[in-house]
């Protein structure tokens, strides 16, 4: 089975590109979704002891943990050192359980792929693009989004450009929804039939 990487800079289609792969039939896994449910489990007490009243009932409060954020960023390592590795092992195990139902290909969207240089073990990445005006717009219609709060992203993030330099395939978002689903589809085929050739 090929163990395939989704990542790109925030606003540039991620979801949309993985939700695409799902349509195909394709296991896909978001780290995002994956983060959610850890802030309403598992993560939720250890976060709480790190930012105590963070977590209400067991769940983390997402807008109260980014407003600490923004008045501590050095911080934001700490929230990494222990929500990264409970997602690290999800991944693992959602591409094995793939492997295991005898799927050709499965695709996880991992944000940060290239800043943590973690190794995952991936056959291919995959990095998604978009021209950055079309990405500030984006970013900054998303609700509770500030360019404060975008240009703090942006500034822990890999610039586009050496995400794409380091992509094995990139797709563009700019183009309308249906040619990237199109594109999508291609790239589907692509990867099947490298997994048929010797």
């Amino acid at each position: 089975m090929l163990r395939i990487g989704l990542t790109g800079s925030i606003a540039t289609g991620k979801s949309t590109v993985l939700a695409m792969f799902e349509d195909l039939g394709i296991p896909v896994f978001s780290s995002d979704d994956a983060v959610h449910r850890l802030y309403a489990g598992r993560a939720a007490p250890e976060l709480d002891r790190l930012f105590p009243g963070v977590a209400r009932d067991g769940v983390v409060d997402r807008t109260e943990l980014s407003r600490r954020l923004l008045a501590t960023p050095e911080r934001l390592a700490e929230i990494e050192a222990v929500v990264h590795p409970m997602v690290r092992d999800e991944v693992a195990r959602f591409f094995d359980a793939a492997e295991q139902e005898g799927a050709p290909l499965a695709v996880a969207d991992v944000p940060l792929l290239f800043e943590r240089g973690f190794d995952y073990g991936l056959d291919a990445v995959i990095v998604t693009v978009v021209d950055e005006s079309v990405q500030r717009e984006r970013a900054l219609a998303r609700p509770g989004m500030s360019v404060e709060k975008l240009d703090a992203i942006l500034a822990r993030q890999m610039p586009q450009a050496d995400k794409k330099r380091r992509a094995d395939h990139v797709i563009d978002t700019s183009i309308s929804i249906e040619a990237t689903r199109r594109e999508v589809q291609a790239l589907v085929e692509k990867l099947k039939a490298s997994r048929k050739s010797p």
